[in-house]
């Protein structure tokens, strides 16, 4: 709190370090067979899908996964709470980035009367246990919390509002979380006692500046994971084989795609 932001220039080129880092760790995940999971979780505008787009940026995305899981319909509103979650999970060789996950019931959901007393209590009892047979199961569990103040809330909301190209980003329910920031307080110290667990504990990313956070959550994880490089086969570009007379049809029996570059400038 109160540093001045991280210089453009420092953060780029950290940053880059640390995504080849990550291209290393996802090799590792995929050659050894590791499911890893990464809860992404704070509050609206905190810089959790901007610090998820910067982990993911050079991954490929048939090993890193990325869940944003929809309101549920009335079919899994039926279903025990976990379930949908559960076939999100990672197999062998994969990652899993989630963008908000199962603690929506102990936020949202409770601070917005979307969930009875009941299924919130029962929440809190479940979901040590639920966590703890992941990690048991193997799966390399990870849970970020990233924190802003009210007034850099407020900022960001007031920023999207004034942004065609980022309002889509802004919903009623996230304008209304200001007018409830302490409902979301108290809830979030009730979820960190029952749930920051030794098998499972949740990390804090002060997210004030974002440039910071991304680093700081990055640099983090990657040292929680003991991954290692994994060599990989040297490939070489093959020889084009000679020509056996193939000629393209000519291009006007073709649907091009109109060169609107060419007017540009």
């Amino acid at each position: 709190m109160g540093r001045d932001k991280l210089p453009r220039k420092l953060y780029e080129k950290e940053l880059l370090r640390l995504q080849g880092e990550l291209v290393k760790l996802q090799e590792w995940v995929r050659a050894e067979g590791q499911r890893v999971v990464v809860l992404f979780e704070g509050r609206d505008a905190a810089g959790k899908g901007g610090a998820i787009k910067r982990v993911s940026e050079y991954l490929n995305p048939r090993v890193t996964r990325i869940a944003a899981l929809p309101a549920p319909t009335e079919r899994e509103r039926s279903q025990w709470y976990f379930q949908r979650y559960v076939q999100h999970l990672p197999a062998a060789g994969e990652i899993v980035l989630f963008d908000r996950s199962w603690y929506n019931r102990a936020g949202v959901e409770r601070v917005m009367d979307f969930c009875t007393q009941e299924e919130y209590t029962r929440f809190l009892h479940q979901c040590p246990i639920f966590e703890r047979l992941l990690v048991e199961e193997g799966i390399l569990l990870r849970k970020y919390w990233f924190s802003v103040s009210d007034e850099e809330q407020e900022r960001r909301f007031r920023a999207r509002l004034d942004d065609p190209m980022r309002r889509w980003k802004l919903s009623e329910m996230d304008l209304e979380s200001v007018t409830r920031w302490e409902e979301y307080s108290r809830a979030k110290d009730e979820m960190l006692v029952h749930t920051d667990i030794p098998e499972a504990p949740w990390y804090d990313v002060e997210s004030e500046d974002k440039r910071r956070a991304r680093i700081n959550m990055i640099s983090h994880l990657l040292s929680t994971i003991p991954y290692q490089e994994v060599r990989r086969t040297r490939m070489e570009m093959p020889r084009r084989p000679p020509s056996t007379g193939y000629r393209r049809p000519p291009r006007r029996l073709e649907t091009s795609v109109p060169d609107v570059a060419a007017d540009l400038g």
